[in-house]
């Protein structure tokens, strides 16, 4: 789509015709998100800054999306039209227009396709011009030297060389025939066909960029007749700009992928009972659909009808399926198992869990890690520094050592190629956008490039305890009957008098009673005692059930209950009494327990470099203490107000410098925020805990943080690497450009190759591995 087309849709509503007869409006861009064709790397970003910063109030009012090719204005940006920025855009040789799902996605295939081919083309011109050099240098007569001998390797070898350094040299023996300069002029051509414009508008700006490095190249190559090294030099940097695009799309459909979770469409049951097919964005809440087995899920809701395991590994990273009855939760993206599932919608298609899920992974890679930041600010300066020296590369041996211009001229030329930071710029970004993408399938949701980079430099984390190192569902741990009863007994009273009760303790016993395949009736007469228990009447006769304060206030307290009581609170857990008028008939112990595996984790944890781990809670500080001895915390906080939380997360900073405070993102949401990053837990389905925390563990599972903080250097390892190898290719090749060993072709393709090298290296994130960094 051209240029006045999308600027036509970027007016006006989507979908309609502008009506002729009416003056067409720009609309203020403030707030709005645009889709920029050319924008690939951090080259691009700096360009459009310059440009665009001045009209909005500064560069940081915009906010850069490399991974999608978006540009968006923040709302506190200064008043601009639509049509400004449209045109301040296409002054830096890029072309924007407003941001549409379809018509983006449309557009970007036609640009890496536009890509695609006029690098083809480039490349078949060059072997156009080179067929035409070995025709007018003597015929084909060495191609029977590949027949006959097609074994021989280095003898096909050292025919290839002496044909490219006879092109090379070509202009030294003669002048070049026309038809293989033409050859060579359309090489040039088709390959700086996407570089030319942006480095005119970066010469007409005095912006030293890698665009304007490259045509500067190109055009002194020609201008001392090397045709054959400025078609080479076009196309193999027109084929790592679209290597570059093509990683970028790489990790971008890694993202992308997770569309692909949920279905577009519903099988919606009306109430009569029939059912049809429906647009999933078009279902409203409340509304029924049926999920066939083998299904993915297609929004979220609660079940309604039936019994399946589902599979949620896609939203959670669970390694098992959850087995899902009436009443339970389900996501969109999960895989329905066995059963069919009639499920009640309880959120809109782009509100669920899912959508959120891509729209926080979309949004990530904005917000740029530090790396990223450094490889901005060093391309910055480095791209005119390296055309300066090449310039004095060029002028100072002839002027003051007596060089040939010709000769020194082309090594500055070598060297401006060799120079290019593309290998060093592309990078960075391919690496955190595969980190982001590869976390997300394991359920861990890394808010921005910014976040991927914490994990590895964390010496100190702490821990809320209710939900995070423990279950979070108390258990009955224990059955103790006084006064000639038995345990059925008891939990037949207990479970009578918490019948209709939605209290955590009296879920544990109901939970604890079905188990143990004992009946459940209601007690009549149940009356609540606030804070105290509760009395009712079970087979005629009168019964009560309360904490051990309330026991106290019956006197009904003796010595060998009021012992084996205190001996249970001492370790932890919460005594429930029961009994009548005339004698207690025994104790029932529930305690929360600790995750399963927790130990392990944290010593995990520990191998990974974390040197304290500590216990932030609001209950008691005997609970505290016990659950802390039994999983090896090194340090208790208890009987804690949200505000002493944040005081504790404080005073480690000081002490540790880097922490992590991981809870459930809502109660503790203070810590989380003042922790130097937040981790929430138990965030699925809950928007308010992913939209608080810079990583959410989507399966509200501990052992993925030890696979965090690995994944975390090896991020930082992997991006490392990359710009060692970067600098090192750079650096050895700059000195033999010096020393005139290196032609422009060995140097681009030297640049090329390294291009390749880091892209891939980046991409092996995208595999999650068996991170065992340290």
């Amino acid at each position: 789509m051209n240029s006045c087309n999308q600027a036509k849709k970027s007016c006006g509503c989507a979908g309609e015709k502008p009506d002729a007869s009416q003056p067409t409006v720009s609309m203020p861009a403030s707030g709005m998100t645009f889709k920029i064709e050319g924008l690939d790397c951090t080259e691009e970003v700096a360009i459009l800054k310059s440009a665009i910063g001045s009209l909005v109030g500064g560069s940081d009012k915009l906010v850069f999306d490399i991974l999608n090719g978006r540009m968006t204005l923040l709302p506190d940006a200064e008043p601009v039209t639509e049509k400004t920025i449209i045109k301040a855009v296409t002054l830096t040789g890029m072309k924007a227009a407003r941001w549409q799902a379809g018509q983006a996605q449309a557009d970007e295939k036609q640009l890496h396709r536009s890509k695609t081919v006029y690098t083809t083309l480039s490349g078949m011109f060059i072997i156009v011009g080179m067929l035409i050099h070995i025709a007018m240098a003597g015929g084909f007569t060495d191609a029977q030297t590949f027949l006959s001998h097609p074994e021989n390797w280095s003898l096909h070898w050292a025919v290839i060389t002496d044909y490219l350094t006879s092109l090379a040299n070509a202009h030294a023996q003669q002048a070049m025939p026309l038809p293989e300069k033409i050859a060579f002029g359309l090489a040039v051509i088709f390959g700086a066909r996407h570089v030319m414009v942006k480095a005119f508008y970066a010469l007409k700006r005095l912006r030293a960029d890698m665009n304007l490095l490259m045509m500067v190249a190109v055009i002194g190559a020609i201008f001392i007749d090397e045709w054959f090294e400025a078609a080479t030099v076009s196309f193999l940097f027109s084929l790592s700009l679209a290597i570059e695009s093509w990683s970028i799309g790489r990790a971008r459909h890694a993202v992308e992928a997770l569309l692909d979770l949920a279905p577009s469409t519903v099988t919606i049951k009306d109430e009569s009972g029939q059912e049809r097919r429906v647009p999933a964005a078009e279902v409203s809440i409340g509304s029924r659909f049926i999920v066939a087995p083998g299904d993915k899920i297609p929004l979220d809701g609660d079940v309604i009808s039936g019994f399946s395991p589902v599979n949620q590994a896609p939203i959670t990273g669970e390694s098992m399926p959850v087995a899902k009855q009436v009443d339970d939760e389900v996501f969109a993206g999960s895989i329905n198992g066995e059963g069919t599932l009639e499920i009640k919608s309880s959120k809109l298609a782009s509100d669920t869990t899912l959508a959120h899920i891509i729209r926080l992974v979309g949004e990530a890679h904005s917000k740029r890690a530090e790396a990223e930041q450094w490889v901005e600010k060093f391309a910055r300066i480095y791209t005119p520094a390296v055309m300066i020296l090449a310039l004095a590369v060029f002028i100072i041996p002839p002027l003051f050592l007596e060089g040939s211009w010709n000769e020194w001229f082309y090594r500055a030329l070598v060297l401006l190629v060799i120079a290019c930071p593309c290998a060093l710029v592309i990078s960075t970004p391919v690496s955190i956008v595969a980190a982001l993408a590869s976390a997300a399938r394991q359920g861990i949701l890394i808010k921005g490039g910014i976040y991927i980079e914490a994990p590895a430099h964390l010496n100190a984390i702490a821990f809320d305890k209710t939900g995070t190192l423990t279950a979070g569902d108390p258990i009955v741990t224990g059955i103790y009957p006084f006064n000639g009863h038995s345990e059925e007994e008891l939990l037949s009273r207990a479970a009578a008098l918490e019948a209709r009760s939605n209290h955590p303790l009296a879920k544990a016993i109901l939970q604890y009673t079905e188990n143990r395949g004992i009946g459940i009736a209601s007690a009549d007469n149940v009356t609540i005692l606030p804070g105290k228990g509760v009395t009712g009447l079970f087979n005629g006769a009168d019964f009560w059930l309360g904490s051990r304060r309330y026991l106290l206030e019956r006197s009904q307290e003796v010595p060998e209950i009021s012992e084996k009581a205190i001996a249970l609170e001492q370790t932890g857990q919460t005594v429930i009494a029961i009994g009548n008028d005339r004698h207690i008939c025994g104790l029932i112990a529930v305690a929360d327990q600790p995750r399963a595996q927790i130990k392990a984790i944290l010593q995990s944890l520990r191998e990974k470099g974390i040197k304290h781990l500590v216990m932030l809670t609001g209950d008691n500080r005997v609970t505290a203490n016990n659950i802390a001895a039994q999983i090896g915390i090194d340090e208790v906080h208890a009987e804690l107000l949200p505000a002493d939380k944040v005081e504790i997360v404080s005073q480690m900073i000081e002490k540790y410098g880097q922490v992590a405070m991981i809870g459930d993102g809502v109660n503790d949401a203070p810590a989380l925020g003042r922790a130097n990053l937040g981790i929430a837990m138990g965030v699925l389905g809950s928007d308010a805990a992913i939209e608080i925390a810079d990583i959410a563990l989507m399966g509200d599972d501990l052992s993925k943080l030890p696979w965090l903080i690995g994944h975390s250097k090896r991020t930082l390892a992997i991006i490392r690497q990359n710009i060692i190898f970067a600098l090192t290719i750079k650096a050895a090749f700059a000195l033999l450009a010096f020393a005139g060993l290196a032609t422009l072709w060995e140097a681009i393709a030297a640049d090329t190759g390294a291009s390749l090298v880091v892209v891939a290296n980046g991409l092996r994130l995208l595999r999650p591995g068996n991170v065992s960094a340290k």
